[in-house]
């Protein structure tokens, strides 16, 4: 079942993983010693004033003088747990700046690739011939936004004529009449025959 679904990824442990484990184990196991002590500090408390009220008087004394050990101790104990956190601070802290230090490497790598790749004469090309488009832009711009002296003014119109006479050329007249359509040639035989037959009506009439 387990070629199923694959080999599980096992974690690298480090020998400051293994420091921190051992330290937090250290600093519990300090911790429930405290606690015990403060358990048996109070009942050993509530004795004392049993024995007072018995008349035991020395008794109770050498109990309190017992109970002022172990507040020693529980200083100690309570010093101990504030090194032991500090150390698993300190090195949990190591472990996010190797983590850091790891991370600046790859990106240090991988800027030595691209540099590699645009040198540095490369990006000055470039960015010279971007200042060179903006440039030739802003010359569009302020000739398109009427900036252009009276001299500049005549040299674009003489480039427009000058461009407008090469460009359209007209077509040359012929110097040889046009022939008729046959339907106007027709038209113009028939009004001719009307013409001269009217001419012989009139001619017949005046005599």
């Amino acid at each position: 079942m387990g070629n199923l679904f694959g080999k599980k990824k096992q974690t690298r442990v480090t020998e400051q993983d293994k420091a921190i484990l051992q330290l937090k184990q250290q600093r519990d196991k300090l911790r429930q010693y405290q606690k015990k002590i403060n358990l048996q500090l109070e009942k050993e408390r509530l004795l004392a004033k049993q024995l007072l009220k018995d008349g035991k008087k020395e008794k109770a004394l050498l109990l309190l003088k017992k109970k002022r050990y172990q507040d020693r101790l529980l200083d100690k104990t309570e010093n101990q747990i504030s090194n032991l956190e500090r150390m698993v601070q300190d090195l949990e802290f190591t472990q996010i700046e190797r983590k850091v230090i790891d991370g600046l490497k790859v990106g240090n790598e991988c800027l030595k690739k691209m540099h590699e790749v645009m040198s540095i004469e490369e990006v000055e090309r470039i960015m010279d011939e971007t200042q060179d488009s903006i440039e030739y832009q802003r010359q569009i711009d302020e000739m398109l936004a009427g900036s252009l002296t009276q001299e500049d003014e005549d040299a674009v119109l003489a480039e427009l004529e000058a461009i407008t006479q090469g460009d359209v050329e007209l077509p040359e007249v012929p110097s040889e009449p046009l022939p008729e359509a046959p339907e106007a040639s027709e038209k113009k035989k028939v009004s001719e025959k009307d013409r001269s037959r009217k001419k012989t009506e009139r001619e017949a009439l005046a005599v």
